[in-house]
């Protein structure tokens, strides 16, 4: 207080002080006449009268000059109209709303800003461009030029140089052009079809999108990860599913036409985000983007990091490297389809102001103020006792984000100081198994700087780095940081640690191989993404994978095995696994006794062994043993599921399950057949299934009790559970005894009430398991009329689009026909012209089942004499041109029950019939045989009867 009053009593008026005495605004305070008179004095006493009065004179109309100029500046400053944020906003935001396609009824196609963060002071450029007096930058696609990159500043609005055009990463804050008042007078100049739309005031108002997409800074190859500073296209879809808000915006249109619902101001939850700018999308992803979003202009991105500079922390915005068309192809968004452990966004909690926080909250709170502003030591000293908190606590990690510590963290990654790097990742490390941290992480930018990391010499440094880029990438956006960063081939160079076990074992070596652990550690974490995986193999990853599965330390072989049996999802893996040897070594690791290797090591099995040949290296090298030995593990179901899992895919081969025989695999996995998760029960079932094609199996199944549990099994809800229960009620029936327990059970309803299910494959599965259990029922005719609908409900499927439910209810009608009463009561339900529609098919599968069903079909009424006035003759004889002997014989049969109607008769020799089935007399298969001669018979005897009545 005491200062400022001194400095206001020796300043009693500042405006005097800038601008002279004549503007003094205290009375008493201008002395400039009195200071000319002693100035007058002083350069010459000795002057009198004359020259006296003539030198006064001169300085006073000096001063009077002096101050008509000042007069005349003020003047002119108070005209000029500065710019400030509030006013470009509210004129974007007014432009905006008169943007789209149209452009007979818009002004403009779009216009964005380049930043989606606001400052506190409402500018959205950086704080080192504020200064200059830049308030944001713009990206302004008109009707008909080309792209416009406009700076706004408080001078007015001006053309700047636009993005580097190789590259798309600086932008050129130089002037091109003259200064504009407002963007309205700038448009004006630049666009005639802005300046004649403006000028009609005929244009329509653009309701607001809900999706956020305009402002989405990501492309559309890109998730909607976006930052927490603006709407998400996930958070939009989260709001337009609120009834509420829903029911509002639709009475808005109704009342007005247009979504009158105000649009959510953006809340920053950090200090910096990663917001993108400049480059633009390829023409086929804006087109999609046109299409989807209703937004014609063009997006670009930039990033937004946070680096230390001489000891201050300020954000500097980065430019995106020029990337090739092949990249280009390669980044646009695709990830794996198997991506199914994908985070949901989490919501961003953050501590209530009033709520009761822990101590440790404000002694992170201080230690974060000594990072911000202490020395290299006293930064040392506060990341020493930052770690001696418990970090695994949600409280300390979100207290770090919340007062700015992961800013100053990812700062220091930046700095020259390799003490503060490592005591920086450590902490990274540690929090970045929170879910939040690690999107936050990603947003700040930290990950660019962890792989750039990953080149340093220092040794530490590169696991630090490796092991935190492994906790962060669980979610997409991080994933495809990495890649596009060049971490992939950076962290697969970290596989390179040379011969393992020919070296002695020294701390260099050790170190190296660390080195590796937490490159394998990152890449399976990465593996997850479709591109990824095809990154790492052009990398040369595979080899390199295959040399460290021979390694001994169980530490190394986790992530090892965990990034193979990942990646075995791709063909190409799976081709490289085999080729490489590596199944040996998968099955030398299924003996450990870490249950976490052996678990991976079993999922890696079940993946590859899609392919017959590592089928029968897995037999080969004695893999089957050590699976069905882990099925004794039931405690650790995520084990059991793999090892189930590898038995399933292995039993597909009948030599594997002639050793499951011997192993007494069946009864083993019977006994999982009860208390066991859905991910469990879905692979014993399926092995079951497998093994059940063995009619000792079968028997076995029945012995150890599997019957019940697979029927009570029908009743679940889980799809792939239920294809594979089907599958194995199915292979089980095929047995008589087996048979009579499920339909005590009333398995056959139950799998007929399959047929309602949505799923195709559910529907197939339990058609073709409905077969078997017709052939073997005792009194099927009566069992299936006992269904009520079930009939029709079979029928109805023919209307199917899928061809193996087609070919499988195929099959089940020719079954059902097989009784008299039920044949009629389908042919009341339209079977016959259902099955003549489908005989244009190429399928052979579909063709075997449809040609059976027609055979069958043929046995009541006139159905012969409807298959032939539905065109469904012809078609058939060109099925005999098939390969498979098995659509021959079906089609042969099929022929003769039509052959028994002169006008098919007829239809068939004018296609040719006569000369294929004469090849097909001397097959060796007695069933073609007989229907092929059956059928030459009937069309002979027709040309005799025709014969003789021409001539009697």
């Amino acid at each position: 207080m005491r200062e400022a009053r001194a400095c206001l009593e020796a300043n009693r008026d500042p405006a005097a002080k800038v601008l002279g005495d004549g503007y003094a605004t205290i009375e008493g305070e201008d002395n400039s006449m009195l200071r000319l008179l002693e100035k007058v004095k002083k350069e010459d006493g000795q002057e009198e009268g004359e020259t006296l009065q003539a030198t006064m004179r001169l300085l006073v109309i000096l001063q009077q000059f002096d101050m008509q100029l000042l007069n005349m500046s003020l003047q002119h400053i108070s005209k000029e109209v500065r710019l400030t944020p509030a006013a470009v906003n509210s004129e974007v935001k007014l432009l905006q709303s008169f943007s789209g396609d149209d452009r007979d009824k818009t002004v403009l196609k779009s216009i964005q800003y380049t930043s989606d963060y606001e400052f506190n002071n409402g500018c959205r450029a950086p704080p080192w461009r504020q200064v200059h007096g830049d308030i944001c930058y713009l990206v302004i696609k008109p009707h008909d030029t080309d792209l416009l990159s406009v700076s706004a500043s408080t001078a007015g609005v001006y053309v700047n140089g636009g993005f580097e055009k190789e590259n798309f990463s600086d932008l050129k804050h130089e002037r091109e052009g003259e200064i504009y008042k407002d963007l309205v007078t700038l448009l004006k100049e630049k666009s005639v079809v802005f300046a004649e739309n403006i000028a009609k005031q005929d244009f329509t108002l653009r309701e607001e999108e809900t999706t956020g997409n305009q402002y989405d800074i990501m492309d559309s190859g890109d998730e909607g990860d976006g930052d927490n500073t603006h709407r998400t296209n996930e958070d939009a879809r989260k709001d337009s599913k609120e009834p509420q808000k829903a029911e509002k915006q639709k009475s808005n249109l109704k009342k007005t036409g247009k979504d009158r619902t105000p649009r959510k101001q953006p809340q920053p939850s950090l200090k910096w985000k990663n917001l993108g700018l400049g480059e633009e999308a390829d023409e086929k992803k804006e087109e999609k983007d046109q299409i989807r979003e209703g937004s014609a202009g063009k997006k670009d991105k930039k990033k937004v990091t946070v680096q230390e500079s001489k000891g201050r922390v300020h954000p500097v915005i980065k430019g995106r490297k020029s990337k090739t068309p092949a990249q280009d192809q390669e980044d646009t968004f695709s990830e794996s389809s198997t991506e199914s452990e994908e985070e949901e966004e989490s919501p961003d909690r953050r501590q209530e102001a009033n709520s009761d926080l822990p101590s440790e909250y404000w002694q992170i709170q201080k230690l974060v103020k000594y990072l911000k502003g202490g020395n290299q030591t006293a930064t040392i000293i506060a990341l020493c006792s930052m770690r001696d908190f418990n970090l695994t606590q949600e409280t300390c990690q979100l207290a770090i984000r919340d007062v700015g510590g992961l800013e100053v963290l990812i700062n220091l990654l930046d700095t020259e100081e390799i003490k503060c790097k490592i005591g920086s990742l450590k902490i990274l490390k540690e929090i970045s198994h929170n879910a939040q941290i690690r999107r936050a992480i990603a947003d700040l930018g930290g990950l660019q700087t962890m792989v750039k990391i990953l080149k340093s010499p220092d040794k530490d440094l590169k696991c630090l780095a490796a092991e935190t880029i492994a906790n962060v990438a669980k979610f997409r956006r991080a994933r495809r940081t990495v890649r596009q960063h060049g971490g992939i081939k950076k962290l697969v160079g970290l596989l390179d640690c040379g011969p393992l076990g020919s070296v002695p074992m020294t701390p260099e070596v050790e170190k190296d191989i660390e080195v590796a652990r937490c490159g394998a550690l990152a890449l399976w974490s990465c593996s997850k993404s479709t591109k990824n995986k095809q990154a790492i193999r052009k990398a040369g990853g595979i080899p390199l994978l295959a040399r460290l599965l021979k390694s001994s330390h169980e530490n190394m072989l986790i992530p090892v095995v965990g990034t193979l049996q990942e990646c075995a999802s791709e063909q190409s893996y799976r081709l490289a696994i085999r080729t490489e040897g590596m199944i040996e070594d998968l099955v030398t690791n299924l003996r450990s006794e870490n249950q976490v290797l052996q678990m991976h090591c079993a999922s890696a099995i079940f993946k590859c062994a899609e392919e017959k040949e590592t089928r029968d290296l897995v037999r080969q090298y004695g893999g089957l043993d050590p699976l069905v030995s882990l099925l004794d593990k039931s405690d650790n179901k995520e084990l059991l599921a793999a090892a189930t899992g590898a038995i399933w895919k292995c039993a597909i081969s009948p030599e594997n399950v002639e050793r499951f025989q011997e192993l007494k695999a069946i009864e083993k996995l019977v006994a999982l057949l009860q208390n066991q998760p859905e991910e469990v029960l879905v692979n014993v079932v399926g092995a079951l299934g497998e093994c059940a094609q063995e009619p000792q199996n079968r028997m076995s199944i029945r012995k150890a009790g599997g019957i019940p549990p697979l029927v009570n099994l029908l009743t679940g809800t889980n799809q792939s559970l239920l294809v594979n229960v089907t599958k194995a009620v199915g292979a089980c029936a095929t047995e008589t005894e087996n048979m009579t327990i499920i339909d005590r059970l009333d398995g056959v309803r139950l799998l007929w009430s399959l047929l309602k299910n949505q799923n195709p494959e559910v529907q197939a599965s339990a058609a073709w398991a409905i077969c078997p259990c017709i052939e073997n029922a005792k009194d099927a005719g009566e069992m299936v009329r006992s269904f009520v609908g079930g009939l029709e409900l079979i029928v109805s499927l023919l209307k199917s689009e899928h061809k193996e439910v087609l070919a499988s209810v195929c099959a089940a009608i020719a079954n059902i026909a097989k009784d008299e009463e039920n044949l009629a009561v389908i042919t009341d339900h339209g079977v016959v012209p259902m099955l003549a529609k489908l005989t244009n098919t190429i399928d052979d599968k579909l063709r075997r089942h449809l040609a059976e069903a027609i055979a069958r079909c043929c046995m009541w009424g006139n159905n012969r004499v409807a298959f032939g006035e539905a065109n469904a003759v012809a078609p058939l004889v060109r099925y005999l041109k098939s390969p498979d002997e098995s659509v021959h014989r079906a089609t042969a049969q099929a022929l003769f029950q039509l052959s028994r109607d002169p006008e098919n008769c007829i239809t068939m020799h004018n296609a040719g019939v006569v000369k294929l089935l004469l090849d097909m007399v001397g097959s060796t298969d007695e069933a073609l045989q007989e229907a092929a001669a059956g059928c030459i018979g009937n069309i002979r005897r027709l040309a005799l009867a025709n014969e003789k009545a021409k001539f009697p």
